[in-house]
C-alpha cells in the first residue's frame, strides 16, 4: 500500500459487499490496494467522475464483481475500460481468466499499467488503442464493455475481437429492450440476467450476446 489512505469505513463496506456476493475475503487486499491508488491518480489525472472512495466501493468495484460468476477462464476484452473496469477487479477475482484492458486514453493506460504491476496481475495486460483499431481478430472468447456504447455499437467497433462461438457480456441497467432489437443481422441475445449488486439501488443487467 502507498501513504495515500482511503477513509474509515471504506475497507468495511467492501467487505460487506463481498461478503452479499459470497466472494473470498481474500479478495479484499488486492481491490483495496487497487482503490487506493485509483483514488491517488483521481484527484490529479481525473480517471472518474466518482470522487468519493465509499460510492467507489458500490459503484466500481462490487458492480463490476457482479459478472464474475459469468466468467471463469478463457480470454477477455475489456472494451473501454477507463482506470480498468471491470477488468482489473475481474482480473483480481478469476486468476485464470487472461484480460486485456482496451482504453485509448493515454492517462487512463498508464495508470492502468502501474496498477497491474503494482498487483502483480500476471493475466492481465494493456492495449492502448481504441478498441476498432486493436488488430487482435478473432482472439478472444468474451467481450466486455461497461459503459460503452449501445449493444450494436460495441459489436460495430469490437465485433471483429471475438472468436467464432464467442461472446459479449455487456453490463446495462434497465433491460434494454430497443438495444436488443436493433442487434445486427447474425447476432443474437443467449440470456438477460438481472445481477444484484450491494448497496446499489436501480436495476442491472447483463446482457449476454452470440455471434455469427
Amino acid at each position: 500500500m502507498t501513504e495515500h489512505t482511503l477513509p474509515a469505513g471504506v475497507a468495511d463496506a467492501l467487505e460487506r459487499g463481498l461478503a452479499a456476493m459470497q466472494l473470498d475475503a481474500a479478495l479484499a487486499p488486492p481491490l483495496l490496494t487497487y482503490l487506493t491508488l485509483l483514488d491517488r491518480w483521481n484527484r490529479t489525472y481525473n480517471l472518474t467522475a466518482i470522487r468519493d472512495p465509499l460510492e467507489m466501493v458500490t459503484r466500481h468495484l462490487l458492480d463490476s464483481l457482479a459478472m464474475q460468476p459469468y466468467l471463469k477462464t478463457g480470454t477477455l476484452a475489456d472494451l473501454g475500460t477507463g482506470p480498468g473496469l471491470p477488468g482489473i477487479p475481474l482480473a483480481i477475482a478469476r486468476p485464470q481468466l487472461q484480460v486485456t484492458l482496451v482504453e485509448s486514453n493515454g492517462k487512463k493506460a498508464r495508470f492502468m499499467r502501474e496498477a497491474v504491476r503494482q498487483l502483480g496481475l500476471g493475466n492481465a495486460r494493456v492495449a492502448e488503442s481504441r478498441a476498432e483499431a486493436l488488430a487482435e481478430p478473432a482472439a478472444y472468447d468474451h467481450l466486455t464493455a461497461r459503459a460503452m456504447d449501445t449493444l450494436a455499437g460495441i459489436i460495430r467497433v469490437g465485433g471483429h475481437l471475438l472468436r467464432p462461438g464467442g461472446r459479449l457480456l455487456a453490463m446495462k441497467g434497465v433491460y434494454p429492450h430497443d438495444e436488443i432489437a436493433q442487434l445486427p443481422a447474425g447476432w443474437s441475445v443467449e440470456q438477460v440476467l438481472p445481477l444484484s449488486v450491494p448497496g446499489l439501488t436501480g436495476e442491472r443487467h447483463l446482457v449476454v450476446v452470440t455471434g455469427p
